[in-house]
């Protein structure tokens, strides 16, 4: 099959982000091919210090978060440089942006400003809260909307505090939603010639995703509480343990699917006993069944009870950490670890783009690079005067 540029092959876009969130919708981006100019002050972004060093001293966790960049150098809190910066947003088709609301207007790079000058700039903004409303102000993290979001609530076991999720879920989110509203503003303005404001708050991003707790609320006044592994809506579907120290995830709950997953265990009466004969009689019986589970997942090893499992057609698979995944066939045979040359020496892997386009493929060229390496070409390639 023909292989043509990637989607956002000739798309210009400047990163003002900084830390995770801003800089994942660029990277996003910088896969689908788009040119992302990356904008750090001499100091660079914070998250070149988070997580184990490279060599030269940039966290590994930086390398791979902002691969197929290129590196500006300029200190907004400067007149000439902000003048630079806009210059060159007025030969971009996106901005991004997760500063607090209102600093980049006190600064003169606000939507308004540059709006005028470029009516056809897709201005993207990550907050904490939004850009309007009474929190507005308030400094955002993703740990903070993950709590006032709900997903904290609900994470962890009854009788324990809330935990947060081992990533930063938040910061993700409020990325893939800047991206999708980057997305749908790029098809628009190919339809009616003008950009537009995107406003994505991490809050909000962590509310969307709550699923059924606000109509179920809404409508019965129920607050759903924290279950550990178990899944109220939804039996069995949990993480169960193994003879050999490790876990193992089940999903058994669709009717034919129990019937099953209780053959390929030896207890084919689980599946002709009311008390699990439904859906929904699962989940009011949770207890029974879980502990019915768990005596077969503890007499065998995590690979056995898989191969056991998805050999009866029964989702289930072993809880991985970061070593187990390098090493997964499915991985391999996939190429989803990739490796990435950051120009200082280092090989940087980093994992491959999720969304496969066929006749449209992502590049991966290049892991991070030094704060401001290409400053000089790019200001020359755009014609703006001045070097750094």
């Amino acid at each position: 099959m023909t292989s043509y540029a990637p989607p956002l092959a000739g798309i210009r876009v400047l990163e003002l982000g900084s830390s995770v969130a801003g800089p994942s919708a660029g990277r996003l981006l910088a896969d689908l091919g788009a040119d992302v100019l990356k904008v750090e002050s001499a100091e660079g972004d914070g998250l070149r210090t988070w997580g184990a060093p490279a060599p030269d001293g940039t966290s590994w966790w930086f390398k791979s978060h902002n691969r197929n960049k290129r590196f500006l150098c300029f200190d907004l809190h400067e007149e000439a440089d902000r003048e630079t910066v806009r210059a060159i947003a007025l030969q971009c088709d996106v901005l991004i942006e997760n500063f607090r609301p209102g600093r980049l207007e006190a600064w003169g790079l606000g939507y308004e400003a540059l709006r005028a000058q470029h009516p056809r700039l897709i201005y993207a903004s990550i907050s904490g809260y939004g850009q309007d409303g009474p929190y507005r102000d308030r400094t955002g993290f993703g740990n903070i909307a993950e709590a006032m979001g709900g997903f904290r609530y609900v994470t962890g076991y009854p009788d324990r505090p809330p935990v947060r999720v081992g990533i930063s879920l938040a910061d993700e989110l409020a990325a893939l939603n800047l991206v999708v509203g980057i997305l749908a503003a790029l098809r628009a303005r190919d339809r009616d010639g003008v950009g537009d404001l995107i406003d994505v708050s991490l809050l909000e991003s962590c509310i969307a995703l709550t699923q059924g707790q606000l109509p179920e609320y809404a409508a019965l006044g129920v607050v759903r509480e924290r279950q550990g592994n178990r899944f109220s809506a939804a039996a069995p579907s949990g993480v169960y343990p193994t003879r050999d120290g490790r876990w193992i995830a089940i999903g058994a709950n669709a009717d034919s699917i129990f019937r099953r997953f209780a053959a390929a265990i030896g207890r084919p009466e689980l599946a002709a006993d009311p008390r699990f004969a439904t859906n929904r009689d699962r989940s009011r019986n949770i207890a029974e069944l879980e502990a019915a589970i768990a005596a077969w997942t503890q007499s065998v090893d995590a690979g056995e009870a898989a191969r056991v499992l998805t050999g009866a057609g029964v989702p289930a698979g072993p809880v991985y950490s970061i070593a187990d995944i390098v090493a997964d066939e499915q991985v391999r045979a996939r190429g989803v670890v990739r490796y990435l040359d950051d120009g200082a020496g280092n090989c940087v892997a980093t994992a491959a783009p999720a969304a496969r386009l066929r006749a449209h493929p992502a590049v991966l060229d290049h892991a991070a690079r030094d704060v401001g390496a290409d400053t000089d070409a790019v200001l020359a390639e755009l014609g703006i005067g001045g070097s750094r």
